[in-house]
């Protein structure tokens, strides 16, 4: 997500690291390079301009303190100046109504029946009783998606391929919906190829039947500018209330997400990052602008950590951790939990400095298999005491589950800074996170001079213990 401005902006303030005053030159050397790096992402020309003005004016002239690098300083600008630009604020979301209605509009292959998957499923999770209703009569195959869909994620879908009405299927979707006690209904309208008269004055007369709380855009952020452009013809005809942006996880330079909101005046409510159904997220301008610049964002892992981690599980993780008892079977659990929350790579967005571990750590997500096929080729005492895993054992469970005695010494090599890494989280010695197993804000006491003589002693006779074996 927005890897190549993130590079970009990473590059310039480099430029400004060690200078002792901010000043004019230096200034409007690094401007310049931002300005490049914001034109390349396809920001709108006017919003660079405005962005690049702003910052110069509030960085000009500022003293470095002694404590600050002048461009940790034009970092804090350009953060605060990112975070206006999107939005400031996290844009509320208005489900009340009984049922809430959001309509879900866009054009062909902006991915907005797929978004309405991902909406219901979000809802769901949040205790919603959701029903998606299927309004695109012009593309059947658009009915026969929504409803494949729905079935994955445990959602009804109304659809009536009976008549092209779409005001009546509307009707006869909320009428189910109260029948059948859904607080929320999600109407999938039909796209078009292009914004057409037709197509508007459909969504006229359903935005007039039914009042929607929401009527949200689902915008290709693949598009750049473009994407920009198309929301200003929806709003025009509608008065969308938000955005949802999609596709940040490919290729896409990253400019409608910060051209967007300056240029409609309306915000972005949510983006998707992946084809999961769990993979869309709250817009947070302020975690967006943290992002870009590599800082991470914390409240967004905690959110995801939440929505896939029971408390119950947390805590017994944590309660291991703290007594050096985490094993090979708690390792393999924290991998699917890992799975389920996008993936490792994915984490590490979330986290200050993610990227630069990334880099170092190169760790392909296709290898999880493998890691999982050698652990279930160990012995539960293997499992539990990895350092009684000498050579022959590592043939042994190398050859069980198809892979080499390297790649199982490479596995108890991870498996060890893991369990060294979490019990120096769970002792407040590394940065934690709320609701991460291994990563709770509960801190525990910094071992005793005892507490390493005993972990000392008892290596040394798990040394000992693989040598006779």
């Amino acid at each position: 997500m927005f890897n190549n401005l993130s590079d970009a902006l990473s590059n310039t303030f480099k430029t400004i690291t060690g200078k002792s005053v901010l000043s004019e030159n230096n200034i409007k050397e690094a401007m310049e390079q931002v300005r490049l790096a914001l034109l390349s992402a396809d920001v709108h020309y006017d919003t660079v301009n405005e962005f690049v003005g702003e910052v110069s004016r509030q960085c000009l002239g500022e003293k470095v303190l002694k404590s600050v690098k002048p461009s940790e300083q034009v970092v804090k600008v350009v953060h605060e100046e990112l975070t206006r630009l999107m939005g400031t604020e996290e844009a509320e979301v208005n489900t009340s109504g009984n049922p809430a209605v959001i309509m879900m509009v866009g054009l062909h292959g902006a991915g907005k029946t797929t978004t309405c998957a991902k909406l219901a499923h979000f809802y769901k999770n949040q205790k919603k009783k959701v029903l998606l209703a299927a309004c695109d009569v012009y593309r059947p195959a658009a009915i026969d998606q929504l409803e494949a869909l729905g079935k994955d994620i445990q959602v009804p879908v109304f659809s009536d391929r009976s008549t092209p009405d779409v005001v009546q299927i509307a009707q006869n979707a909320m009428n189910t919906a109260k029948s059948e006690g859904h607080d929320l209904v999600i109407l999938d309208m039909a796209g078009r190829l292009q914004i057409d008269e037709d197509m508007v004055q459909e969504l006229i007369r359903v935005k007039e039947r039914f009042n929607p709380g929401e009527i949200l855009l689902t915008a290709d952020s693949a598009l750049g500018q473009e994407a920009v452009s198309v929301a200003t013809h929806f709003d025009q005809a509608l008065n969308i209330s938000g955005i949802v942006l999609t596709k940040l996880d490919g290729d896409a330079r990253g400019g409608a997400a910060l051209s967007m909101r300056k240029v409609t005046g309306k915000p972005i409510k949510f983006i998707t990052s992946g084809e999961k159904v769990s993979d869309l997220e709250k817009f947070r301008p302020e975690g967006m602008a943290s992002r870009i610049l590599g800082m991470g964002d914390i409240v967004q892992l905690v959110r995801e950590a939440e929505m896939h981690i029971e408390e119950e599980e947390s805590a017994r993780i944590e309660e291991k951790m703290r007594k050096n008892t985490f094993d090979l079977d708690d390792f393999v659990g924290q991998l699917s939990m890992l799975k389920k929350m996008g993936g490792f790579g994915r984490i590490l967005d979330f986290i200050p400095g993610g990227k630069a571990m990334k880099d170092m750590v190169n760790f392909d997500e296709k290898q999880v298999g493998k890691i999982e096929a050698m652990i279930s080729s160990m012995t539960a005492k293997e499992k539990q005491e990895p350092e009684i895993i000498n050579m022959s054992r590592r043939n042994r469970i190398a050859k069980g589950a198809g892979a080499e005695a390297a790649d199982v010494s490479q596995l108890l090599k991870r498996f060890q800074m893991a369990r060294e890494m979490m019990g120096k989280v769970t002792r407040g010695e590394q940065a934690f996170v709320p609701g991460v197993p291994g990563m709770s804000a509960t801190r525990a006491k910094a071992p005793t001079k005892d507490d390493k003589k005993k972990k000392k002693k008892q290596q040394k006779a798990a040394r000992k213990k693989n040598r006779r074996k």
